[in-house]
């Protein structure tokens, strides 16, 4: 296999690290392997066995080696689904009896998952502000194992102290979990922050073409290896077709993301600028209360944001029927623009309460920018507003 490891910049490496060296039979393109059922080498243990459930296909061993390349990690371990990663890896790091801190205004899956299905598994949590070290300290209880939290959080893209909850997890002996979805590895990279385990929903950035499910676990090679041995009896695992994909997608991230990037900062700006706007949510914005802490974080700020249309729900969504490029639907990360109304999408398993208590208000649109030309959406923009 290819190693690659900092040696060479990140545009080279989403293309050739983690590669098979020679080449499988000179193919230029990665086979996809679909065979369930592999040659035995009486190997040493059962998570061992050349089974494609236990996520050791050769198209599973190429992402491994490319994701954890990328995130500049020691590991890496793909799962079915984004929620499959967090979900794996939220039972890998807790147990019956275990406390852990989670970061308030999480992507409504995971906010659910946690309020809802944790409990039921006798895993308790407190939500704390990633502002507040303060809090956290009056937070922690002696049975606390972990600290959850995102790296920009879906779709106020508000950025907490990232490096102070590496330092203060370290302090108290907690396991620190973020999910990196929204940044992607082109623009920032947690392990390198400190953080020990790093989830993605590849169905957005890494794969960017909204033809497939995925996610993935990275980190500490420890704890990787508990998260697959997991994996393995929860069954979440992505059939070789969509790793094929993925790898496919993910070499073309740095090229995607750097249009992304920069069609989301002309966006957020002409939409903070315009009359039927009273709030654009971009950490690329000088105006936003984050801008700082993200610079400092992040070498770009993401193809995502969000903002209140002055006529609520109503003028939103007679906004949407107008524009011509941008497509209705959830998801984001694709090459394609899309925008949703967050109350009533990702975050519809809130209530009312919830959402308002979150900033998420019926008027609040949130748009997954692709990788048009930037003058055709800010035109479309434009005419639809």
């Amino acid at each position: 296999m290819t190693e690659i490891r900092k040696k060479q910049s990140l545009e080279t490496r989403v293309i050739h690290a983690g590669e098979y060296s020679p080449r499988i039979k000179g193919a230029i393109s990665m086979p996809i392997f679909q065979s369930s059922t592999y040659e035995s080498s009486r190997e040493a243990g059962y998570h061992t066995i050349p089974y494609l459930r236990l996520n050791n296909s050769p198209n599973h061993e190429v992402l491994h080696r490319k994701l954890s390349d990328l995130e500049e990690a020691e590991s890496a371990l793909v799962t079915a689904s984004g929620m499959a990663a967090i979900t794996t890896a939220l039972l890998t790091v807790l147990k019956a009896g275990d406390h852990f801190l989670v970061q308030r205004a999480l992507y409504g899956g995971t906010h659910t998952y946690i309020t809802h299905d944790l409990p039921e598994l006798g895993i308790s949590f407190d939500f704390v502000d990633l502002l507040s070290a303060d809090e956290w300290a009056q937070k922690i209880k002696p049975n606390t194992r972990g600290f959850y939290v995102e790296s920009m959080t879906n779709p106020l893209l508000t950025v907490g102290d990232l490096s102070g909850v590496v330092e203060f997890a370290r302090e108290h002996g907690l396991i620190t979990m973020i999910d990196n979805t929204l940044p992607s590895p082109v623009n920032f990279n947690p392990a390198t922050l400190g953080f020990d385990l790093v989830m993605h929903s590849c169905t957005k950035y890494l794969n960017g073409h909204s033809d497939i499910v995925a996610g993935a676990i990275i980190g500490r090679q420890d704890l990787v290896q508990k998260a697959k041995i997991k994996l393995d009896h929860l069954g979440g695992t992505l059939d070789p077709h969509a790793c094929f994909l993925l790898h496919r997608g993910i070499k073309t991230l740095s090229l995607r993301v750097a249009r992304q990037n920069q069609n989301a900062l002309a966006l957020a700006t002409f939409l903070e600028q315009h009359s039927a706007v009273s709030r654009v949510n971009y950490p690329g914005l000088f105006s936003h209360p984050d801008h700082q802490r993200a610079k400092s974080l992040f070498t770009g700020y993401g193809g995502l944001l969000s903002f209140d249309h002055v006529g609520g729900a109503e003028g939103a969504h007679a906004m949407i029927d107008r524009l011509e490029l941008a497509a209705e639907a959830v998801s984001l990360g694709g090459v394609e623009t899309l925008i949703t109304i967050p109350a009533e999408s990702s975050h519809a398993g809130l209530s009312t309460e919830e959402c308002e208590a979150f900033g998420i208000g019926a008027g609040l649109v949130r748009l997954a920018v692709g990788i048009e030309s930037e003058q055709d959406l800010v035109q479309d923009f434009a005419s639809a507003l």
